[in-house]
């Protein structure tokens, strides 16, 4: 499946757009294409799918690896993939969109913001194209997206200034309709604002998609295969799955679908804990839904099996699910789970973002003691712990819990801030404590 990155000058410069009108001309010209994101991100790839009808796939160096990289590539399903990047191309030590672009050997599109530009955009193209020789990345900058460019002379000043050897591949327009909300953690998810069909088809069509698909180059395959044999399980797991309970990569559930039975569960809706032998909460919005998950038996249940003994793996908005109480930025509290000592609270600002390193302080659900798992943790909350509470991991990078350790345990129960990737073994090593 040949593929193609497009990387930003900075955040915000509308990469997310660039990319969604991408996957709807491309699906008008009759290709079949995979969504991907550079980055752990959960809400960019939500609406990927939404215009793409598939999952996006999760494509983050730290996460993964550069060969879990590739594999996670390579599972995917179409002719062509479209893969968005992270913040600015070169930005991030744990994971940048140019570390993916050179893991995978595809070439870069540049969205660059045209909105008070013209020549100055080629200036700008042309030295995000020469600084990868001073940064040591092995990528091929192919040319650009003017994004909030307008037709006519707008465009046409931009196209005559840039060089040679970077193609002007279009341009989206500066239409209000193609803005999409945001609130704290980034973007509103797709299936809450999704992008107006309209104003997308019309971007669209500003796009030269024959071109951008021509430069687009078959990665290589990984070196090795994956280290844990898919052994299949006799376990049924229940993973949540509704608005509080909607941040899990794709690679995650696919892991444990080859190798358990799952089985999803709604706590907002109402949904009892169903019969199983481990439970999954990802990660989530649950602050916005705190009357309703303090009203959930899934949470009553989820309380009265974790002192039997049930493990149970919860990840950020999981974690805040199992503590004792939840309280919103608003001052409104809500009783939770209850099977983790802590009491959570939602802050003004985001109190961890960045690529985190765990090593296990002993044997626990997701790792073996002494194992290091790399993740991802990005929340505004905040949480209070017990005294006497028993921590699985301390921080070689990040925050964590406490800024020093991670992974709050009870029982077999165990609550993280950290998002982990299924490349990472933990999903393997989860269903084999089951």
């Amino acid at each position: 499946m040949r593929g193609l990155v497009l990387g930003g000058t900075s955040s915000g410069v509308g990469k997310t757009v660039a990319t969604l009108a991408l996957l709807r001309a491309a699906e008008e010209a009759g290709h079949a294409v995979q969504p991907a994101k550079a980055g752990p991100d959960f809400i960019d790839p939500s609406h990927h799918a939404v215009v793409a009808d598939q999952p996006s796939r999760t494509l983050d160096a730290w996460l993964e690896g550069t060969d879990g990289l590739r594999r996670n590539y390579h599972r995917g399903e179409g002719d062509c993939c479209v893969v968005e990047g992270v913040m600015g191309l070169y930005d991030g030590d744990g994971s940048s969109t140019a570390m993916v672009a050179e893991a995978l050997d595809l070439p870069v599109v540049l969205v660059v913001d045209a909105t008070a530009g013209m020549e100055s955009v080629a200036a700008t193209a042309l030295g995000f194209e020469e600084y990868a020789a001073r940064a040591n990345r092995d990528i091929d900058v192919a040319g650009v997206i003017a994004q909030r460019a307008h037709g006519g002379r707008h465009a046409d000043g931009i196209r005559d200034a840039l060089p040679d050897e970077l193609t002007y591949f279009g341009r989206i327009p500066p239409t209000p309709d193609l803005e999409i909300p945001d609130r704290h953690l980034g973007l509103e998810m797709g299936e809450e604002s999704p992008v107006d069909d309209d104003a997308l088809a019309a971007a669209a069509e500003h796009l030269r998609v024959d071109a951008l698909l021509d430069v687009a180059r078959e990665p290589p395959e990984p070196e090795s295969e994956r280290g844990a044999p898919a052994d299949p399980t006799d376990a049924r797991i229940a993973v949540a799955d509704d608005a509080a309970f909607c941040f899990r990569y794709p690679a995650t559930l696919e892991r444990l679908r080859e190798r358990a039975e799952v089985v999803t569960f709604a706590p907002t809706a109402g949904d009892d804990l169903p019969d199983c032998d481990g439970v999954y909460l990802p990660g989530g919005y649950p602050e916005l839904h705190v009357d309703a998950l303090a009203g959930s038996p899934a949470l009553a249940t989820i309380g009265e099996r974790a002192s039997e003994g049930l493990p149970i793996l919860g990840e950020c908005g999981g974690l805040m699910a199992l503590a004792e109480s939840l309280t919103t930025a608003d001052g409104e509290t809500g009783a939770m789970a209850g099977v983790l000592p802590a009491e959570i609270e939602m802050r003004d600002r985001y109190q961890a973002l960045d690529h985190v390193e765990m090593r296990a302080t002993d044997r626990t659900l997701t790792a073996d003691s002494g194992q290091c798992l790399r993740g991802h943790e990005f929340h505004y909350s905040e949480a209070s712990v017990g005294r006497d509470a028993n921590f699985a991991f301390e921080m070689e990078r990040g925050d964590g819990i406490d800024g020093e350790r991670d992974g709050l345990t009870e029982y077999r129960t165990l609550g993280t801030y950290g998002h982990v990737h299924a490349e990472s073994g933990a999903f393997d090593r989860f269903l084999d404590r089951v």
